[in-house]
């Protein structure tokens, strides 16, 4: 009964956005050519048209964050209609339902640049956000954040953050120096577990099917993989050492050198089906056995054309696959062997793309402005 009166809930609030989005996005799909200066739009026909998705929940707040230039943009993993969008220069801001209810900004956080932000699996109210050389958590729904981990070297990030869906205590957070960082305790206390040379992390991603095998991006283009324990029993002296250690630590990139991909690395996707994709300035390559073997897709420029800022694959079929330029949005529904391409509805880069896991006809847009 309760999954029914869920399913429900989601029924009506997708109308509401579509009703919402007709009203008031008729005149931007009827001329590409508007180019808003805005930070945030909305698709729900898969990005065949647009839509300003700007507005702020509460009147003492400014009226837009059209002004914003957006870092990175994530769903709250239990709720495709939670958003929450990580700013370059100015903070978190999240919204519950973009279109009903508009963003609010996390004020228990400076407004800085904030490099990565996580929803816990089972906890929507626990959300971490990576801010300079800290880590900062909410156990509130974002009306507070106390800081967890910091840094004694202020130029050192914390770029990346990754969550175990299957045991929510294991936080791993990586570093621009190099680090990757893991705690057992939702950020009580933290150990590094690995350590790369010369290089900074970048991006860190638990495999979907298996949450103990941990894919690591690197700064200069680099990718590895490992193993470490997902499941700690915190009364076994031996399991608790177990959890810092890890195994089968993989250089991915010997056979990566093939592809030639120079220092444009731009994102890195792991699918729901465990499938791999990267993202270089001009290229997207496909892995299907966790890095093992690639695959480059065909894209419709050439490649010295292409200019990848931002790459997102369907949660429920990897053969829909999006991507984002400074002046273009694609779509492949065929695992890249034919593309659909539209002209950006803004006068910005597109620098983030966000597919919605239940509907991927739902996609949201952000932007920076050109300089």
């Amino acid at each position: 009964m309760r999954l029914n009166v869920k399913l429900k809930q989601i029924g009506l609030l997708g109308l509401l956005i579509s009703a919402a989005f007709f009203l008031s996005a008729c005149s931007l799909s009827g001329n590409p050519d508007a180019g808003l200066d805005s930070s945030v739009f909305l698709s729900i026909d898969g990005g065949n048209s647009w839509r300003e998705a700007v507005a702020m929940a509460t009147p003492s707040d400014p009226k837009n964050i059209k002004s914003l230039n957006v870092n990175a943009m994530v769903f709250d993993p239990q709720d495709n209609f939670a958003v929450y969008l990580a700013s370059r220069g100015d903070g978190l801001y999240y919204t519950y339902n973009v279109i009903n209810e508009g963003w609010q900004k996390a004020k228990g956080l400076p407004s800085e640049t904030v490099n990565d932000v996580r929803v816990d699996y089972q906890n929507k109210c626990l959300i971490y956000a990576a801010v300079a050389n800290r880590l900062y958590k909410s156990e509130d729904c974002s009306r507070s954040f106390s800081q967890i981990y910091f840094d004694n070297n202020p130029e050192v990030s914390v770029n990346a953050i990754a969550l175990d869906f299957y045991n929510p205590r294991n936080i791993y957070i990586g570093t621009s120096r190099g680090e990757v960082i893991k705690s057992i305790d939702r950020g009580e206390s933290w150990r590094t577990i690995q350590r790369l040379e010369n290089d900074g992390v970048s991006q860190l991603i638990l495999s979907p099917l298996d949450s103990r095998l941990v894919f690591m991006a690197s700064t200069n283009n680099k990718i590895y993989s490992f193993n470490t324990s997902s499941v700690v029993d915190s009364s076994d002296p031996i399991s608790l050492e177990r959890s810092f250690v890890i195994s089968n630590f993989t250089d991915l990139n010997p056979v990566l050198r093939d592809y030639d991909l120079g220092r444009t690395f731009r994102d890195f996707v792991v699918s729901s089906d465990g499938k791999m994709f990267i993202a270089t300035n001009q290229t997207i390559l496909r892995s299907p056995d966790n890095g093992i073997t690639w695959e480059k897709l065909k894209l419709i420029p050439p490649e010295k054309d292409a200019v990848i800022n931002s790459l997102a694959v369907d949660a429920k079929n990897s053969d829909n696959i999006f991507y984002v330029t400074n002046t273009a949005f694609f779509r492949s529904t065929d695992g890249g062997v034919t593309w659909s391409t539209k002209k950006l509805p803004t006068s910005r880069a597109g620098s983030a793309l966000l597919v919605d896991f239940e509907n991927p006809n739902n996609i949201y847009l952000g932007t920076v402005k050109l300089k």
